[in-house]
């Protein structure tokens, strides 16, 4: 069998080819529509606010398509820009974000849950120096388009735009424990809480201690509100303490900037799902970015919160008890 004899410009050809592999490596290609392995680890969580071992963990639990849904969530992008990105009509999408977003909020009993503890009391105190407290309690209202018919209307709340006005409590450690994500934006915060599951739990003395929350609700002996108008010492030191106890429910929610233009049934879906998501990423230490922390909430004028404090005199009696006991020098 003959053979080529190598020349010495076939050798010179091979070493190249050899040096290029080494200084040169080939580069890889990487699959632009899934962006577990397209993107770096930074850039992953920059885009959809998760680690990818956290978005893996949670993608078990569901359905694959989540890595677009949290696109959505993470961004509020329109869903015409998603079916351009993945090559769908936009109708499609829509029908995989309600579906992904039902799935997520159906895990709202593993990762909400409303069952404080001596700690959470302890947690509260070290951070405000309020005793007692079992939960902050706020309402936020999430802009939405109108959705039509005969009570779209009932969405327009104080401020002129439609909503959902969403009730929130949260532990010590800033996790959602409660939400109520059904009401129009033109209810007021405390119709919300006099008719939730929460409320009449409190009412029946299923926990010790107490809510606090701002004077849309009323002030009673299992939601402390502020004092409007404060004069004594003490009455400042309870506001003081009360607004740092508050403070973190306030800043606790990750509204979507830009609203939702979803059907309602989704719309109250992808808020639940919000909320599942955002307690998901703080038991895993993926925080929420804070430019996507936006606040809708709507103030309540002093009016109201005077009327509320003067309809439950027991409530004012409980409080006026706590300050002269903990607030009085």
């Amino acid at each position: 069998m003959m053979t080529t004899k190598e020349t010495p410009l076939h050798r010179q050809h091979k070493y190249l080819q050899v040096l290029a592999e080494l200084v040169v490596p080939r580069r890889k290609i990487r699959d632009r529509l899934n962006p577990v392995e397209f993107y770096d680890g930074d850039e992953f969580s920059n885009r959809y606010r998760f680690s990818k071992e956290s978005v893996m963990r949670l993608n078990k639990k569901i359905e694959p398509a989540i890595r677009h849904a949290l696109h959505f969530y993470s961004t509020g992008c329109f869903q015409m820009v998603h079916g351009d990105l993945f090559g769908v009509h936009k109708s499609t999408v829509s029908r995989i974000d309600g579906r992904v977003s039902q799935a997520i909020a159906a895990l709202k009993n593993q990762y909400i849950r409303f069952a404080p503890t001596g700690e959470t009391s302890a947690g509260f105190y070290r951070r405000a120096g309020f005793p007692g407290v079992i939960g902050a309690i706020d309402c936020t209202h999430i802009p939405i388009q109108n959705p039509g018919g005969e009570n779209g209307e009932l969405f327009r709340n104080r401020k002129g735009y439609c909503s959902i006005n969403i009730q929130v409590v949260c532990d010590e450690k800033a996790q959602i424990t409660n939400i109520v994500a059904r009401w129009p934006g033109s209810t007021h915060d405390s119709r919300i809480f006099d008719n939730s599951h929460l409320c009449a739990l409190l009412e029946s003395h299923a926990f010790q201690g107490h809510l606090v929350g701002d004077n849309g609700s009323p002030c009673c002996a299992y939601l402390l509100t502020p004092i409007l108008n404060p004069s004594m010492p003490a009455e400042k030191r309870y506001n003081t303490c009360h607004i740092a106890a508050r403070g973190l429910v306030e800043r606790v929610f990750p509204c979507l900037q830009n609203g939702l233009r979803t059907k309602l049934d989704t719309t109250l879906a992808v808020i639940v799902a919000l909320a599942v998501l955002y307690n998901f990423g703080k038991r895993l230490g993926d925080e929420v970015l804070p430019e996507f922390e936006v606040d809708y909430r709507i103030g309540n004028t002093e009016e109201e919160g005077e009327e509320h404090n003067a309809a439950n005199a027991n409530g004012n009696a409980v409080r006026r008890t706590l300050i002269e006991n903990h607030f009085t020098a």
